[in-house]
């Protein structure tokens, strides 16, 4: 499934959610979308579990 389609899939899913649940099912549909694509995501391979704890430190901030 291209992107394209996948973003229309969940551009209606949340016109839907929004239109008949208001906007608490719209931010629910939206946050579980997310979880959703982060999981995809994971079990896919793109992503590793140390991309979400590695340490943001710079080098002028060791000194």
């Amino acid at each position: 499934m291209s992107m394209a389609v996948a973003g229309l899939l969940a551009g209606m899913a949340l016109g839907f959610a929004g239109y008949f649940g208001g906007f608490g099912a719209f931010v629910l549909v939206a946050a579980l979308g997310a979880v959703g694509f982060v999981a995809g995501r994971f079990l896919d391979g793109d992503l590793e579990p140390g991309d979400f704890f590695r340490s943001r430190e710079r080098a002028d901030r060791r000194r």
